[in-house]
Order: structure tokens, then sequence, then C-alpha cells
């Protein structure tokens, strides 16, 4: 089943799926590499030996996050690190770990926000050979990545009351439906859904689906549908197969694919990217920086992997994302290399190379 989903990974200009080919350019293309914390630079070991073995035309610029806040960003991210995607266009991070209710800016939202990274793109499908409770499922959520209860507006009214703000934008609004809609259309997707609660939040995500609305009138060939999010959410754990391409506001967008990822057996495995506008694009591993199994040699580089085969799409690099997604693929149907999360015994190590001799 590898099917739709793995049709291709967006291409730079619109994150969508390319469906060309192109030759290797001459010279290695700069990528800003952000190992992260935790797990996060065992399983970017992992993602550079792959790529090394895969002969793939990159050269790294690795980012690391400061040890005291930058004034600039307001976090633990630094000028320096914001330049370099900037400077680059292409990047890849690891899982970063921003300590609950502290008095800095969340390092993946100061990414989102500083980088305009305005749609987070995670297609969520079984992989062959791994079996778990559902079958098939192939779906892609589109997530606005800049808005919504997400835009850190919050501040005390009186002691013991505190307010937090949700914007809700046309722009973003309009910006996240037409990636949705171009996506569904290059991939050869015949539905979009928008994830609300508007029959409670109104005004919001009422002028959230009225941008959906006007959007999808510019592509009559692809069929459009409303679904309350919370009805949403027994239908996928029903049957998958019954959404196609999802695309909601930023809260809702974090919550679905969360859920979407665990039909498939965890974050683990599912690959995700954001899209700015400029040609940024910055993939990354969403799942937890994994503290407990650091130093381990116990982590799952899967994610990250996938992850990157996204941005080579993005690249253009589209044999290169081939070769790498297939050796994965192999691995993990075989069985005989799977790491713990996994059901297997394998350390990272032998779970990499075992990747590495199916390139």
């Amino acid at each position: 089943m590898a099917s739709r989903m793995l049709r291709r990974l967006p291409s730079r200009a619109h994150g969508i799926f390319s469906h060309r080919s192109f030759s290797s350019p001459a010279h290695p293309i700069p990528v800003t590499l952000f190992p992260g914390d935790g797990i996060g630079p065992e399983i970017s070991d992992s993602v550079k030996q792959v790529f090394t073995a895969a002969d793939v035309p990159i050269k790294w610029e690795e980012q690391y996050v400061g040890n005291e806040i930058d004034l600039r960003t307001r976090s633990f991210l630094t000028w320096e690190n914001l330049e370099s995607m900037k400077k680059n266009k292409y990047g890849l991070k690891g899982p970063m770990a921003t300590p609950i209710g502290k008095g800095f800016r969340s390092l993946n939202l100061t990414l989102r926000k500083e980088l305009n990274l305005y749609a987070n793109v995670r297609p969520c499908f079984s992989l062959p050979g791994y079996k778990t409770k559902y079958d098939n499922v192939d779906l892609v959520t589109i997530r606005e990545n800049t808005e919504g209860e997400y835009s850190g507006l919050e501040h005390v009214v009186v002691k013991g009351v505190v307010e937090s703000l949700k914007i809700i934008t046309r722009h973003a609004s309009l910006r996240v439906a037409e990636h949705a809609f171009r996506y569904a259309k290059e991939h050869g997707r015949e539905r979009v859904s928008a994830i609300h609660k508007a029959n409670i939040m109104q005004k919001t995500d009422g002028l959230f689906l009225k941008c959906c609305k006007e959007v999808s009138e510019k592509y009559p060939e692809i069929k459009y549908e409303e679904v309350v999010i919370d009805n949403c959410c027994v239908m996928l754990v029903q049957d998958p197969s019954l959404f196609d391409v999802l695309v909601m506001p930023n809260l809702y967008g974090d919550i679905i694919s969360d859920l979407c990822a665990g039909l498939i057996g965890g974050l683990g495995l599912t690959p995700s990217c954001n899209v700015g506008e400029g040609g940024i694009v910055l993939a990354e591993a969403v799942h937890g920086s994994a503290p407990d199994i650091v130093g381990e040699n116990k982590a799952n580089p899967t994610a990250l992997l996938l992850s990157g085969v996204t941005l080579l799409r993005h690249m253009d690099l589209e044999d290169k994302a081939d070769r790498i997604q297939e050796a994965v693929f192999k691995t993990i149907a075989e069985g005989k290399y799977r790491t713990w999360d996994l059901g297997g015994k394998s350390t990272t190590t032998d779970f990499t190379k075992a990747i590495c001799d199916h390139l």
C-alpha cells in the first residue's frame, strides 16, 4: 500500500508533490540542520548516514539552539539560527523540547512565526508490512501554522482569571485553504474536508469556513465538505477512509494530525513538513525528544528520515527521495531490524545500517 501518500512530497514552489525526475546538481545544496534535543542528535546522525550512503548532493549546515534567551527572538533560538534557514531555504529539524509553563517563547512557535511557515503538511499512511488496527490508511492533514490559539496572546485579566486570544484572519485562512486544494489537485485527491467548530465559535471558525468555501469554488473537480471537529474524531477512529485531505486551523490541526499518526503506528513513523512563503521549507520529526532513552541507542529515526524524504522532493531530488523511501519501507516490512517502539529489539545503529544496505 504505499499508495497515494507516496506519490511525491511537495515541490519548492507550491508545497505540492512533484511528478518530475531531475538529475543531481553539480554542487552540493546547503541545507540547515537542527539536530534538536534528547534523541534528536542520534536520529539526525542516522539521517546523515543514510543520505551519505544514498549520495544525496547536500551539505549540512548544523545549527544549535542557544543556552540563553536571545532577546531578538524571545526564545532560545538565536537570530543566527533563523538567518541560516532564510539563507538556505531548506531545513530539517529534530525534536526540540520546550519546558512547559516557562516564561519564554516556544522554539517551534518561534520557527513558524519568524519564518512564516504557514502550512504544516503531514501525510499519514499505512506502512507496507507493519500491521496496526487500521489497514490502508491514506490521508493528509494540512494545518494552518501561524495563528489561532497558538498566536501566544495570553494575559491575566484579574487574579485567577487568564484570557487567551484566538486569532483567525482572512489572509491566513485563504492561504492555507489554497494550499490544501492545490495539494489535492496535484495529487489526484478527490476530497478536501474543512474541520471546524463554527457551531460554537461562529466568528473565528466561521471566517475560516467562509474562506475554505470561497477557495473550493475555484476547484470544482474537488469535492468539498465541512466537518465539526468532534464528529471528525469519531469518524477517523471508526473509518479513516472517510477522509482524504483535511484542512483546519492551528490547534485542531495539532490534535487531529497526532490522532491520525496513532492510526498507523505513532509519531515515530509520521513525516511532517512546514511550507512557507518565499520557498522556505522546514521538514521535521514531530515526536518528542524522548529524554528517557537518550544515549541508549534505541531511538527510531523513521519519522525524521521520511521527513527528510519530503525535503528532497521539495528540492527536486526525486530519485534520491525514492531510493531512501523504499529502503526504509523494505527494512520495516522485512521485520528483521526494527527498533523497540516497532516491536523489535534492534538498535538505532543496526536499523540505520539495514536501511543503508537496502539502498
